[in-house]
């Protein structure tokens, strides 16, 4: 005899077929949709999902690897600046540290925050959300983890970071001899894997596999 949770009710179903859009939170169905299709809103025209095969799969690695990159990206020097026989390389909480002894504290920090501490909460949310999903189980702090993701990802500026630094090394070049170094390779890899994490994660989905993770639990 099926257990009472085994099977949804219709009102259940109902809810679960309904979706809102973020951007003008009108209320639509959802629909089944071919491999690489799209759902769009009718009002606003926002992308409310796609169909992704392995999408979260692919997240996952994606995030991975880009927790990888972060501790080669932070653990070596960014690049090495030679002139008039002197030599100096710095890693990026190094140069942070140097922004605050020179008395620009704030800078410093804005620094810290944008290219070290978002871009790894980030990281850190998205594996704490899809490693447990991938082995089947329910993330713990599910909702808490999601808000922290959809918090920190305006404020993770990689890529604003890599422009400023590249603008910076011809500037220099003019001055001194200016040499990247694997730090600044490794960011570089970074911001398109991160990019490509974040991309490939398609909270609809998310919550559907999670819905079948705890149907399937009930069940038992």
């Amino acid at each position: 005899m099926p257990s009472p949770g085994a099977h949804s009710s219709p009102v259940s179903e109902t809810i679960h077929s309904l979706i809102v859009c973020n951007q003008c939170d009108l209320l639509l169905q959802v629909t089944l949709l071919e491999r690489g299709g799209k759902a769009s809103c009718g009002r606003c025209g926002n992308v409310l999902y796609r169909s992704q095969a392995d999408g979260l799969r692919r997240s996952l690695i994606f995030a991975l690897t880009s927790a990888v990159l972060f501790l080669v990206a932070n653990a070596f020097p960014i690049v090495t600046i030679s002139s008039n026989g002197l030599t100096n390389s710095t890693t990026l909480i190094e140069a942070a540290y140097r922004l605050i002894r020179d008395g620009l504290p704030s800078i410093a920090m804005l620094v810290f925050v944008t290219t070290f501490l978002m871009p790894l909460l980030e990281m850190m949310a998205l594996i704490f959300l899809l490693l447990p999903v991938s082995l089947g189980r329910t993330p713990p702090g599910l909702s808490i983890a999601l808000r922290l993701m959809h918090f920190v990802k305006p404020w993770a500026m990689i890529e604003v970071f890599m422009m400023g630094l590249l603008v910076t090394i011809t500037k220099l070049n003019a001055f001194a001899s200016v040499s990247p170094d694997i730090a600044l390779g490794a960011f570089v890899l970074l911001m398109l894997s991160l990019t490509l994490a974040v991309v490939n994660f398609d909270p609809h989905y998310f919550w559907k596999h999670i819905a079948t993770l705890q149907e399937n639990k009930v069940a038992r």
